[in-house]
């Protein structure tokens, strides 16, 4: 228990960085480029460019920090699954926002922020830590399954009990 609050807390600190850029890139291309006045569907333009900067972001932290002893060894496959959970992720905060903006009709910027940086983002990092923690970045994933039976199970962390092999496995006979 007390690995998995270490590991929940580092998940945490690095969800508080990409928060801090999903969150200011939002509200600038929210009050810039994609003002709702000048673009429609600016709100949700704004949160798909600032949660994508934010993946970029959690990728990084993810990798080497918070799961970096679990992290596989197949960068590209390990990438893609990061990419497909933090676009679920995205989809979820997205929903929350279109939920709020266009069907109950709250279109203020704190109602945007709210919908999507609160609820939305309450919502997607329980759905990404989930998913980061027992399919992307399972323990033991990235290691490759051969099947050697002089070797015998270990508990986990242990070193595994290795038969000696050679002229010092045999047995010496008696005189």
């Amino acid at each position: 228990m007390r690995r998995f609050l270490a590991q929940f807390t580092r998940f945490g600190l690095v969800g508080l960085v990409g928060l801090v850029v999903d969150v200011a890139l939002f509200n600038l291309l929210l009050n810039t480029v994609f003002a709702p006045e000048r673009v429609d569907g600016g709100p949700l333009l704004a949160k798909a460019v600032s949660t994508s900067a934010a993946i970029v972001c959690n990728w990084i932290g993810n990798r080497l920090w918070t799961f970096r002893e679990h992290r596989g060894r197949q960068l590209w496959r390990e990438g893609l699954e990061f990419a497909l959970v933090s676009v679920g992720g995205l989809l979820i905060g997205l929903a929350c926002l279109w939920l709020s903006h266009y069907v109950l009709g709250f279109t203020g910027r704190l109602a945007d922020n709210i919908a999507s940086n609160v609820v939305g983002l309450g919502l997607g990092t329980a759905f990404r830590f989930l998913l980061y923690r027992y399919w992307v970045f399972r323990p033991r994933r990235g290691e490759p399954h051969v099947f050697d039976p002089s070797v015998t199970t270990a508990p986990r962390g242990a070193t595994p009990v290795v038969p000696p092999r050679g002229p010092a496995a045999l047995p010496i006979p008696p005189e």
